[in-house]
């Protein structure tokens, strides 16, 4: 089976697993349709005026034309028809990218070509790729990004030398354009990623994605995984070509075997998720002649347990809502109060403890409500809303009616109080009035 063929069962394979293969009869009809994915994107370069400082960079509108990608055929393609260079407006000064896929695959195509059909926007640059010593050719880096959660892709991208002598020349690059006015390239290398931000639970493990496919003729060399995180940097893990399974930094963390890596696949898997371990990603794939890399966003959640417990204290219940072991910080609690057949009501007044950090990281607070029950009783309720959840937590209570007996109590209770501290008060003024009178008799002696 030759390199293009293994290719494409390997894309169709992923395809259908993507598209949830098997799950009815008429999915496994679906065919692959090889279509012209067209993506609105930004050409940056360097700026050349006089006064340019060294960072100062141009963006001019471009267009990047991924020729003849297979993308699983869902029903939606009817109609749909490749790029034409001449329904360009002759007036918009676009530049135009024809990018050739026949050497690597590109898995997230059917993502980015309905991107716009679901109301996203897709994020595409493409500058200048530096190689030292080939002057033979010119490369470009192209990364597009659907926003989060969606896929990201980096490509590298050769120039064919096939123009004529006399093409016409793109103003902006002084490269040679196509018959169809495009700059002609084909994708040597790409590395992608199946979504560009994660949310996993406290104490459970991990899997970040990342992929990677090469020309043939190309050898891959490295893998490298690194954290990035409150301004410092780690490596986590690392892989060359002759070391097995490479080199772990962080405890636990693993890469594919050697074989799977080769085949393009690169993803990390972190076990046993603590706080330390939140953070930016940066998967870098380097090859015997490209090095590319997808940045991933890993944030780590703890959910919240919450428990209510109430003490009779006069004249009023205290109610006492605990909210222990969670993170991020970012957590609302709303008190809820219905009386009888009424609508429930937000409740306010609340009083909050002092905010406690566990040594895991994770968060506790207490909040406090002096309820209310009525002539008739009262169902209050304390309400959870964070990140970490999909619903809020509620945990409710019913607080009776203050009886006759019990106000009474209360009344008397408070009465006592009140003398007692009458009491002493008067205890005191009597010893200080005669420790005065004693004083002045010594004194007068």
């Amino acid at each position: 089976m030759g390199a293009g063929q293994g290719w494409w069962l390997l894309l169709y394979a992923a395809l259908s697993r993507a598209a949830g293969a098997g799950t009815e009869p008429q999915v496994a009809e679906r065919q692959l349709r090889a279509v012209d994915v067209i993506l609105d994107c930004f050409l940056v370069t360097e700026a050349e005026h006089p006064r340019a400082f060294a960072r100062d960079m141009n963006r001019e509108k471009a267009l990047l034309v991924l020729k003849q990608v297979p993308v699983l055929d869902d029903g939606s393609l009817e109609g749909f028809t490749d790029f034409q260079g001449d329904t360009v407006a002759k007036d918009d000064p676009l530049v135009i990218f024809e990018a050739s896929v026949d050497g690597v695959q590109i898995p997230q195509a059917t993502a980015l070509l309905h991107a716009d059909c679901s109301g996203k926007v897709v994020n595409c640059e493409i500058s200048h790729y530096l190689l030292q010593g080939r002057p033979e050719a010119t490369w470009f880096m192209a990364n597009v990004q659907v926003p989060r959660p969606g896929p990201s892709v980096s490509m590298v991208m050769k120039t064919l030398g096939d123009a004529d002598e006399g093409a016409v020349r793109q103003p902006t690059l002084n490269l040679p354009l196509g018959p169809q006015g495009t700059v002609r390239t084909t994708v040597e290398f790409q590395v992608t990623t199946l979504t560009q931000s994660l949310n996993f639970l406290l104490g459970s493990s991990a899997s970040l994605d990342c992929g990677f496919s090469m020309a043939p003729g190309l050898d891959l060399t490295s893998v490298e995984w690194r954290l990035q995180h409150r301004g410092s940097g780690q490596l986590i893990h690392r892989w060359k070509t002759g070391q097995g399974q490479g080199q772990a930094k962080r405890e636990g963390a693993t890469l594919p075997p050697e074989q799977l890596l080769r085949a393009g696949d690169a993803s990390l898997t972190l076990p046993s998720l603590s706080l330390k371990d939140e953070g930016t990603y940066i998967c870098q794939i380097t090859t015997s002649l490209y090095q590319a890399q997808q940045i991933l966003q890993l944030n780590i959640q703890a959910s919240p347990k919450v428990q209510l417990s109430s003490t009779n204290d006069a004249p009023l219940p205290t109610l006492t809502c605990k909210v222990t072991g969670y993170y991020p910080l970012d957590m609302v609690v709303t008190w809820i109060r219905q009386e009888g057949s009424r609508d429930p009501v937000q409740v306010s007044g609340a009083s909050f403890s002092s905010l406690r950090k566990s040594m895991a990281g994770t968060y506790s607070i207490s909040s406090y409500l002096i309820a209310d029950p009525g002539p008739t009783g009262a169902i209050y309720t304390c309400q959870v809303t964070h990140v970490s959840l999909e619903q809020p937590l509620m945990v409710s209570t019913r607080i009776d009616p203050i009886t006759e007996w019990e106000m009474a109590n209360g009344v008397i209770f408070a009465s006592c109080l009140f003398l007692l501290a009458l009491l002493f008060l008067g205890l005191q003024r009597r010893q200080a009035s005669s420790t005065r009178f004693v004083k002045t008799l010594r004194h007068s002696e």
